[in-house]
């Protein structure tokens, strides 16, 4: 892989206009800065400029946005100028800021991105720092899902599924997009912010965005934007993204791997960044096993009929006698159910972790003497529960436990985790028949 420099811009730019909440003019101003100093804002208009920089630690408490805190300095609602800066690759900027709150313009990244692009870039003789997802990673609340798993290394691939049941004029919009590869400028950086229409009431009820108009900034109603057009007709999800590549940008190092996104805004998006920083995608399993498998996929194949595309166990790390074990199931992307299953969104289908599961039970009763040179069949499934979406990336560790076995058939409580949550559970009985001759 060719080594990826940091970059700054060559010259300093100007961005001017009102703020999106409070609508008092402020003036933005991109200066270039060395290699190794990341990007931070300056407040100037302060009797002594203050610095604050751009990490998880600057976050200020807010609702349904991105601000951030020094002491008595805040620069409000940065989300969008930290989008223009992430999408267009750069590393190191001091940003100067002349008010409290950064200037919206058209609620949308574009204006910065054509800012930072006007004012040209430069490399520096310093590789970037990049994070790269080694681990699996969720956060989630609800239905609302922030998922981080192992992908390309040279770029950060997003796909996001956002989903206004309610809200006819939205419904349900699915974008993918991969920062390091696709034009930010183009497919990004113009979707704007958007508010519903009852959300905007209680905005202005609330004093806030007073001198904004449904002209300036997209409010939607039931049929659709009011007094407003749309710049795509998937701007609301194109917009989603914009704001997560902008929240990224307080990790302090470029991503790279996969995110899968539900619903997400911008309070899961932080939570994210603080389990990562937490050492989330870099940590190792919590559980650890063997390096050596007790049986390995040669042995596998031995006891299970199962082959190509079916067979659903890699190896098999744990067996207590015939009481319980515990095996894995690598999930990659080249799995053939995920060309279907869904495109633009691959889920691991919920019957196949429980053929996963049934097929560690078949190998957990064979292990009886009486059962040996048996096939166990499914005849029941009972308390089967899905927890949370698998995906590719996703490691499976299976977990089968006996419960009753007998001389014809087989009870097992079993249950598939992903780090330490569980995805998938259920009770599962079998018939124990011959198996055919070869």
């Amino acid at each position: 892989m060719q080594l990826s420099l940091q970059k700054t811009i060559k010259k300093s730019v100007t961005v001017e206009g009102l703020g999106l909440f409070g609508g008092e003019r402020s003036k933005l101003r991109f200066c270039p800065s060395p290699a190794n100093t990341g990007v931070r804002f300056v407040r100037m208009d302060l009797p002594a400029p203050l610095e604050i920089p751009v990490t998880i630690a600057s976050l200020a408490e807010r609702s349904r946005t991105t601000s951030l805190v020094n002491g008595p300095a805040g620069a409000e609602t940065v989300e969008h100028v930290l989008s223009a800066v992430a999408g267009m690759g750069i590393d190191n900027l001091l940003i100067e800021l002349s008010g409290n709150e950064t200037p919206s313009t058209d609620g949308s990244s574009l204006p910065f991105a054509q800012a930072l692009e006007s004012a040209g870039f430069e490399e520096q003789d310093v590789p970037r720092n990049l994070l790269i997802v080694e681990q699996p990673l969720t956060v989630s609340q609800g239905d609302n899902s922030l998922s981080l798993v192992p992908g390309p290394a040279d770029c950060l691939d997003i796909v996001y599924d956002l989903n206004y049941p309610s809200i006819p004029s939205i419904g349900r919009q699915v974008f993918s997009f991969r920062l390091g590869r696709d034009d930010y400028m183009s497919q990004l950086a113009p979707a704007r912010t958007f508010l519903l229409e009852a959300e905007a009431r209680e905005f202005q009820a609330r004093g806030w965005g007073k001198h904004l108009t449904t002209r300036d900034i997209l409010v939607v109603g039931d049929a659709g934007p009011i007094d407003n057009r749309l710049r795509f007709p998937d701007e609301y999800v194109r917009h989603k993204i914009c704001d997560l590549i902008g929240d990224l940008l307080l990790l302090g190092r470029p991503l790279r791997g996969r995110i899968i996104a539900c619903r997400s805004g911008h309070e899961l998006n932080h939570e994210l960044i603080r389990k990562l920083l937490e050492g989330g995608p870099e940590k190792k399993p919590a559980l650890q096993y063997p390096a050596e498998p007790v049986l390995d996929i040669r042995k596998i194949m031995r006891l299970l009929p199962h082959r190509y595309p079916f067979l659903m166990i890699d190896r098999v790390v744990s067996i207590d006698e015939d009481r319980h074990a515990v095996a894995i199931k690598n999930v990659t992307i080249n799995e053939p159910f995920f060309q279907g299953h869904y495109p633009g969104l691959p889920i691991m289908p919920g019957v196949m972790i429980v053929e996963a599961m049934a097929q560690l039970s078949g190998i957990l009763l064979s292990r009886r003497l009486e059962h040996t040179g048996k096939v166990a069949v499914l005849l029941s499934m009972d308390r089967v529960k899905m927890r949370r979406p698998v995906r590719p990336g996703d490691q499976l560790i299976l977990h089968a436990e006996a419960l009753h076995v007998r001389a014809r058939t087989g009870h097992c409580q079993c249950k598939a985790m992903v780090g330490q949550e569980i995805a998938a559970e259920a009770e599962i009985k079998f018939m124990l028949v011959d198996a055919e001759p070869a």
